[in-house]
């Protein structure tokens, strides 16, 4: 038999890829890796918290580098993994057959770093004799396997240890499995045919020979109302941002901050709209195009940062120590007691959004100027 179904390029039910593109069979093919050692991840949303998980991979693969990774999400957060070497496979929550693959592959490792009842349960009736993280038991009640996880648990459970809580996102993350972190990057990987409709949206609107290209994200997500800063702010911010010659503003955001977004590209003409219903993954692409980023803490905070961004980012009721900055992300936030509530709504006024001022995110912005600036190897231009 010269076929090696035990290879993890093998998908099973068609050609592999060095098969179909290369013409070879398995016996003189150097891709050939046989699986021996598998891990489950299972994290299935949001967008942003899949994103940012990604940077557990290097030091995953580099405690099992001979390991097959498989994802477990769902399908609106699959296309992160695009172009992404690290993951071997991905199962999506929404197909028909992921509890024939959960019920009959058998995992060495299964990681599941969330607490919700749904991710605790797939971890749970997933094979495997080491799992770390969260599972379900039979009275359908979450349990922490480990320490890190415990206390993960309980910031989820009690605000004020969420508010008091100093470590970021990434090194809770590595804790709970076990891993030992080490700065590992979050993975977004653009693919060639992005890259091309980057090109051809920079040559479009003429960004060619500006040295700063500022990105305005200017939306957040409609459970977090109070992580967007106020329109009238990111109008003066423009106001200001566009006295610096040789500099673009691009607005970014979705359907929800389409209305605003064409307001404030009517209020200044010169602004670019990169629009607001672009696919996940042309959203990466344009969001590769500018210098600086300015959001609030939501899906664009992790791109950017993963697209290696300078980034400033303002802070109200979710907590910004949990962001790892990479040495890249300036926190903006103010000094209020009620910060880090984690709370939908206020009705404080002025509220932490408010206390934000035109000042500190523009001094933060040309700061990230003066950085660029002085780096020998900065290209400014797109």
């Amino acid at each position: 038999m010269i076929l090696k179904t035990d290879c993890k390029h093998f998908p099973g039910d068609r050609p592999c890829k060095p098969s179909k593109e290369l013409g070879i069979d398995c016996n003189e093919c150097s891709f050939y890796s046989p699986v021996r050692f598998k891990i489950l991840i299972v994290k299935l949303d949001a967008i942003g918290d899949v994103l940012r998980t990604t940077s557990i991979l290097h030091a995953l693969k580099k405690k099992y580098p001979d390991s097959q990774i498989t994802w477990l999400t769902k399908k609106k957060s699959s296309e992160i993994f695009h172009n992404n070497t690290f993951v071997d496979r991905i199962f999506e929550f929404e197909s028909p057959d992921l509890n024939a693959h959960l019920l009959t592959e058998e995992f060495d490792v299964v990681i599941n770093p969330d607490s919700s009842p749904v991710t605790a349960s797939l971890a749970s009736i997933s094979k495997s004799k080491v799992k770390k993280g969260f599972v379900l038991d039979k009275l359908g009640c979450i349990q922490a396997l480990n320490k890190s996880a415990e206390e993960w648990l309980e910031m989820g459970a009690f605000d004020k240890l969420k508010k008091a809580n100093i470590k970021s996102y990434q090194q809770i993350i590595h804790d709970i499995c076990e891993l030992d972190f080490s700065g590992g990057e979050i993975i977004l990987n653009l693919n060639e045919k992005e890259l091309e409709f980057k090109q051809r949206f920079i040559e479009n609107n003429d960004l060619i020979n500006f040295d700063f290209i500022i990105g305005l994200n200017t939306g957040a997500s409609k459970r977090w109302q109070l992580k967007q800063w106020h329109l009238e702010s990111y109008l003066k911010l423009i106001e200001r941002l566009l006295t610096h010659s040789k500099t673009a503003v691009l607005l970014f955001g979705g359907e929800d901050e389409k209305s605003q977004n064409e307001y404030i590209k009517s209020v200044f003409p010169s602004v670019i709209d990169t629009g607001s219903n672009n696919s996940l993954r042309d959203f990466f692409s344009l969001m590769d195009i500018p210098n600086i980023v300015v959001t609030g803490d939501t899906l664009a905070l992790h791109a950017a940062t993963a697209l290696k961004k300078q980034v400033v980012c303002m802070f109200g009721p979710t907590s910004s120590a949990e962001i790892y900055d990479y040495g890249r992300i300036t926190k903006i936030y103010p000094e209020i007691d009620c910060l880090v509530c984690y709370k939908n709504e206020c009705d404080f006024n002025p509220n932490c959004m408010d206390l934000i001022t035109i000042e500190m995110v523009y001094r933060a912005v040309v700061d990230k100027m003066d950085i660029l600036k002085k780096k020998p190897d900065s290209n400014l231009s797109p």
